[in-house]
């Protein structure tokens, strides 16, 4: 009787075993498969980095400008798709210029026009409403009250780091601009303002390129609720990057992951050192794992139609419903959110041959960042003759020490010995072969 119970015990054990195995494999072949499809996935396949996709495959194409029989949604309808999908911003762990809000942050500017004649009315500080109420012109400037460079409050956003619990910044609130692009596209443009950008060193020394205001911004492209592409804004540029090949919050994949520099607020898809517009590295930025801010817990929104904005109708924190009426038309604003380039003169400001100079103009507002675009990137470097928009398959990994993952720009950081390290560097200029390698296959 013993020997059967034993038998019948490793019997159950063994049906049990295979049960798992089953399962095992089964899930295996449902994740080799998954990986399999989003790699061959033919839709949505670029002809070469050469050219700026405007056309995914057999997919109707993004209108800048949709009729409104090809319009998906409603003026002012913000979808829940809008909200489940969009990035997470890991800010730098040693952020010294944190998220702000808007509406305090003009209080202590005033406007001028590009000849220091201040606008009557705002000799003390601009309000909110007073935005929309400013003549249209792109050479005014919103401009500090007080010294800047003294680190006042209303720069640093000092108290204005994310929950732990939630990551929501209560007094910081993003803005979201949902751009219908016609036949089932749409774009969502996620606005992260900062009352100041600290620029980067160059070769010890600066910064250079700071400003008074600083606006940066992600996009996400839907086709019908999905998500397609993610772009990043950075210096003036940016990179694209298809959806399902980002990093996720652990929480919820539904959300990417994007990290936000140091001081410059440039945003990358991963962690270290990110070199950018000079060789070997001289000029970059640097991102970590820093405090993580959910953008979707306080946010301002709205849509447009490449002409006209329209308030949100919904928004999903029930504290702030109908606060975009209460901040009025600002976006109508076509000026600059900071300081105009201090001159030479001035104490505060220097010049660089190679960095240019400490203190430039501030950045126009979200409303001048071209949102009727097909291509998902904003702009083009000088360099980018072509006006090529690469979206990236792989991930652009930083390098240094804290990178997490090695691509064709690092490579050579595994290469032994070090002078053969050193000597295929010097060939490839600093690794810029490997670059061009990466742009044309990343």
């Amino acid at each position: 009787m013993l020997f059967l119970r034993q038998e019948m015990l490793l019997g159950a054990f063994a049906h049990l075993a295979c049960i798992i195995s089953l399962v095992s494999a089964t899930r295996w072949e449902a994740q080799e498969s998954y990986i399999l499809n989003t790699i061959n996935n033919e839709d949505f396949n670029m002809d070469n980095f050469l050219k700026s996709p405007t056309s995914y495959g057999n997919l109707p194409p993004i209108i800048s400008m949709p009729k409104k029989s090809q319009r998906t949604l409603e003026l002012g309808e913000i979808p829940d798709y809008i909200l489940d999908y969009a990035p997470l911003v890991h800010l730098y762990s040693e952020e010294r210029y944190l998220p702000y809000d808007i509406k305090k942050f003009v209080r202590h500017l005033h406007a001028e026009y590009d000849n220091g004649t201040i606008i009557e009315g705002t000799e003390h500080g601009c309000s909110i409403d007073t935005l929309e109420e400013l003549p249209r012109l792109p050479d005014l400037y919103l401009s500090s009250n007080t010294d800047f460079n003294t680190d006042p409050e209303w720069i640093t956003g000092s108290h204005n780091k994310p929950s732990l619990i939630d990551g929501e910044i209560k007094d910081a609130p993003a803005t979201l601009i949902v751009v219908d692009k016609g036949n089932g596209w749409v774009d969502a443009f996620w606005f992260y303002f900062y009352s100041f950008n600290l620029g980067p060193f160059v070769m010890g020394s600066g910064p250079y390129g700071n400003h008074v205001g600083d606006w940066e911004h992600s996009l996400v492209r839907y086709y019908k609720g999905k998500p397609i592409i993610v772009w990043m804004s950075a210096h003036g540029g940016g990179g694209a990057f298809f959806y399902e090949h980002l990093e996720k919050w652990e929480l919820d994949p539904n959300h990417p992951v994007i990290f936000s520099a140091r001081g410059t607020h440039a945003n990358y898809p991963s962690v270290g050192q990110h070199p950018h517009d000079l060789p070997y590295a001289i000029l970059s930025d640097f991102t970590d794992r820093g405090p993580l801010w959910n953008p979707t817990k306080n946010y301002l929104a709205y849509s447009y139609d490449g002409e006209f904005v329209y308030p949100a109708k919904n928004n999903s924190n029930k504290a702030h419903v109908g606060r975009e009426e209460r901040y009025g038309n600002w976006l109508s604003f076509t000026g600059h959110w900071g300081d105009k380039q201090l001159p030479s003169d001035d104490p505060r400001q220097q010049y660089s041959l190679i960095g240019g100079h400490k203190h430039i103009d501030g950045p126009h507002g979200p409303l001048m960042k071209n949102l009727v675009r097909l291509s998902p990137c904003e702009r083009h470097k000088w360099w980018n003759f072509w006006s090529g928009c690469n979206i990236r398959r792989n991930i652009k990994w930083g390098i240094g020490v804290e990178s997490e993952g090695y691509n064709c720009g690092n490579i050579f950081l595994m290469i032994r010995p070090v002078w053969l390290r050193k000597l295929l560097q010097k060939v490839t200029w600093g690794g810029v072969f490997c670059f061009v390698v990466d742009l044309i296959y990343g």
